[in-house]
């Protein structure tokens, strides 16, 4: 039985820009960052003690060693607790904010990341 997802896969062009977009601009934190002889993979997290984390992969490496995976980008919901203050943030970091909106349930805006892929942040205590 499957009791909770523990991470989540994102293949990117650039994992360098990645990790600073994720860091520097949304304010995810580095849990560990490993390299073998094949491939470098970064998982990131909102907080250290998170329970779910988002792992930064090579598109173009991990293409060559399992050309059967689909690399598309994962939709992701993420939850805010301050909701105008993060949308407020990204903004000010220009990053790509599309408008914050009202749906049944809660509100929601979208964004941007390095590669131009669209996440959702939703607001939730």
């Amino acid at each position: 039985m499957i009791n909770k997802i523990g991470q989540i896969m994102l293949y990117v062009k650039e994992q360098d820009e990645a990790l600073t977009f994720w860091t520097e601009m949304v304010g995810f934190t580095v849990v560990s960052e490993e390299q073998n002889e094949h491939m470098r993979w970064i998982e990131i997290a909102p907080t250290k003690d998170a329970q779910t984390s988002i792992v930064l992969h090579n598109k173009e490496v991990i293409a060559k060693l399992q050309p059967e995976l689909n690399l598309n980008t994962p939709s992701m919901m993420f939850f805010s607790d301050n909701l105008d203050s993060l949308y407020q943030t990204l903004k000010d970091k220009n990053i790509t904010v599309g408008d914050l909106v009202t749906m049944p349930s809660g509100r929601v805006f979208n964004f941007a990341d390095n590669e131009n892929n669209y996440f959702a942040v939703m607001e939730r205590n």
